[in-house]
């Protein structure tokens, strides 16, 4: 699976099967997107590769250690490294149709949006905030029906 920004400038690619997704509704998120939410995945360092770019990726922090790195060329937020510098954040919206992936949970919810519409009982579990490392990873695992199906 192949990933870019708006203008193509930067340019990656994933191997193996998709993690599944998240949406977060929370203020910073919402801001770095542009929307009402962020959907992203996790993705393992070893299954991520740049391809073109990364010397036009430019990068904002804040205070509280929040970060968001982007294309210098066109603005779309680009793939970085997690905290533990084992696997990098992926937007969603950077990838290739189709991607073949869900998503699992919303998180955030408690500080979504005025105009944010309501998630439906029938969408995925939702968090007020963030979900323990251990559950939240959990849940971004491939389906394994669609792992033996890759097989």
């Amino acid at each position: 699976m192949k990933g870019r920004c708006l203008c193509g400038a930067v340019e990656f690619a994933i191997s193996g099967v998709l993690p599944k997704l998240y949406q977060c509704h929370c203020s910073l998120c919402r801001r770095v997107s542009g929307s009402s939410s962020n959907a992203a995945m996790i993705v393992p360092m070893a299954h991520f590769a740049w391809q073109q770019g990364q010397d036009v990726i430019r990068q904002y922090r804040t205070e509280t250690g929040f970060k968001s790195h982007f294309c210098s060329q066109c603005g779309s937020p680009v793939p970085n490294m997690t905290r533990d510098n084992e696997s990098y954040w992926i937007p969603a919206g950077l990838l290739d149709d189709p991607a073949d992936t869900q998503v699992a949970m919303h998180v955030y919810t408690a500080s979504k949006a005025s105009w944010d519409g309501v998630l439906e009982e029938t969408s995925p579990p939702s968090y007020e905030a963030m979900p323990p490392d251990d559950e939240f990873m959990t849940l971004l695992q491939p389906d394994k029906n669609l792992i033996e199906r890759k097989k």
